[in-house]
């Protein structure tokens, strides 16, 4: 029996997607075209692979066996395929997809979008939340080809490479009555606090930190994203401890004061992660280079 190695991409799309419209939309097929080429996938393996269920399709238990196989597979292929490209950022036409964290969202790609249109006005970006789960992310399978953030108990198939460090500190409200020019632990641990809570765990960090210092802190408000913290504290007397670089941007907001964390907090990583097929690829080689000097950059500028 002849394959076509054309079916073995949907099939792993679909791993990933658990769903016919998203693997669809993700490989730029009609839902008919991606239909028909499970209908070849099923007769080339003898199996139906997935399951329709409410929310979507399940794999089946050969599904599952043969993932792991058909991905290591895609990964060398491209590893000799796209080793012997060239690539020119300035002529390049193509789609990446990042998974930045909320962090490195605000942080880090508004400095990538903005390279990229001088150096690679033809690549664009789509960016997929990074969760608690890098395989939801398509990190590790390699469809996806950054994670950016804090990377915690990566699996094997992915490299990470430390990019920066970020400290801590503090904001409240410009005219706080109780908070002056500094801040301190008694005032810390009296005050009311706007907490962030990231998926998965990565809201370790400050947590182990407060700990680490037998620092208390009473939360009374989580919430999901960096973005409505400030709104939060610029109308209440809460304090909120969030990154430094983004403190640093938020010392421009006349409603708000930044000050010291009133104990040292120490750093957290910032880190980018990626799957073993994309080592040799020039693209992604490329792509890497420009994310390490963008946050080079922006880790200096903020220690100027």
């Amino acid at each position: 029996m002849r394959y076509d190695l054309n079916l073995l991409p949907v099939f792993i799309t679909l791993m990933e997607e658990r769903s016919v419209t998203r693997a669809a939309d993700r490989l730029g097929m009609t839902q008919p075209a991606l239909s028909n080429a499970l209908a070849r996938l099923r007769v080339v393996m003898r199996d139906p692979l997935f399951v329709r269920e409410r929310y979507g399709i399940q794999p089946t238990p050969m599904a599952e066996e043969l993932a792991p196989v058909i991905a290591a597979a895609l990964a060398k292929i491209d590893d000799v395929v796209l080793g012997q490209q060239a690539f020119d950022p300035a002529a390049a036409e193509r789609l990446l997809t990042i998974a930045p964290n909320s962090y490195a969202e605000l942080v880090l790609v508004p400095a990538i979008v903005a390279r990229l249109r001088a150096v690679a006005p033809g690549i664009r970006l789509r960016l997929t939340p990074f969760g608690s789960d890098l395989a939801e992310a398509g990190v590790t399978s390699g469809t996806t080809a950054l994670a950016l953030g804090r990377i915690v108990d990566p699996p094997d198939n992915l490299v990470v490479q430390h990019l920066m460090d970020d400290g801590l500190a503090c904001i409240v409200r410009a005219d706080h009555p109780e908070v002056s020019g500094t801040l301190s632990r008694a005032q810390y641990e009296r005050l009311k606090h706007v907490n962030m809570l990231p998926p998965g765990r990565l809201r370790v960090g400050l947590f182990q930190a407060l700990e680490r210092q037998g620092l208390k802190r009473e939360v009374v408000v989580s919430v999901t994203h960096f973005l409505s913290i400030p709104e939060m504290v610029a109308v209440t007397d809460y304090c909120a401890t969030l990154p430094a670089l983004l403190c640093r941007r938020l010392a421009h907001d006349p409603r708000l004061k930044v000050l010291p964390a009133p104990v040292d907090l120490g750093t957290f990583p910032v880190e980018m992660a990626w799957h073993v097929r994309h080592r040799h690829d020039p693209a992604h080689l490329w792509l890497r280079s420009l994310v390490g000097e963008v946050a080079r950059e922006v880790s200096g500028a903020a220690a100027a």
